[in-house]
């Protein structure tokens, strides 16, 4: 049996899912979850063999989340899901640690065969999206400014680009609000960004935060 956790901020979107895997008698949805907090929580707790998770989630988006699930080591293989099918973002997620890429629009099928082959060990990308963008990751040695970000400037970043206030951010974060000024000072300094309206443009290119919504 394949044990499966999905991550989606729609309950519409994790319901379909769901109905759709489990038309096959080998898969077993154990877990859901809204957020990649919750996401993080339920597969440390559940450990499932394949995780799939979408990218725009409030609080913690699904690249970062998968980001700290890689680092944790843990058994659970991840399989990304995404309304976009640009070269940039699937880079993103094979680089942080995912196993497959799904675009939204997959068709079942696809979906089933994904979910098989990344149990299997193996490497899945929708064939919705161009081999090629999977060959020019592997092959690639760029280094962009937003990879020199650290984790932490990574989710100031999208807090900051969701609207929340640096108070706001410490809470959620669990950290002071001097704390958090200086992961945004760092993250401007970096970037080579001093207003909002920058910041917000780069959440959106690298997936942080999503228009679609």
């Amino acid at each position: 049996m394949i044990n499966i956790v999905i991550a989606d901020d729609h309950s519409i979107v994790r319901q379909g899912i769901t109905a759709l895997l489990e038309r096959s008698t080998d898969i077993k949805v154990v877990g859901e979850a809204e957020d990649g907090l919750k996401a993080i929580e339920m597969v440390e707790r559940l450990q499932p063999d394949i995780l799939i998770i979408d990218i725009s989630m409030p609080r913690l988006n699904g690249l970062q989340a998968v980001e700290r699930i890689h680092a944790l080591q843990l058994p659970t293989r991840v399989i990304v899901l995404s309304m976009h099918a640009d070269e940039l973002t699937v880079r993103q997620a094979f680089k942080v640690g995912a196993q497959g890429y799904l675009v939204k629009r997959s068709e079942t099928e696809d979906i089933l065969l994904a979910v098989r082959a990344v149990h299997r060990g193996e490497l899945y990308i929708s064939s919705a999206v161009s081999q090629i963008f999977l060959s020019d990751f592997m092959n690639s040695q760029e280094v962009t400014l937003f990879d020199r970000l650290s984790p932490r400037e990574r989710e100031v970043l999208q807090l900051i680009a969701e609207g929340h206030t640096g108070s706001e951010i410490a809470d959620m974060m669990i950290i002071s609000p001097r704390t958090v000024e200086k992961h945004r000072a760092s993250l401007m300094e970096k970037l080579g960004i001093h207003d909002l309206a920058g910041l917000i443009r780069i959440a959106i290119k690298h997936g942080l935060i999503s228009l679609d919504d």
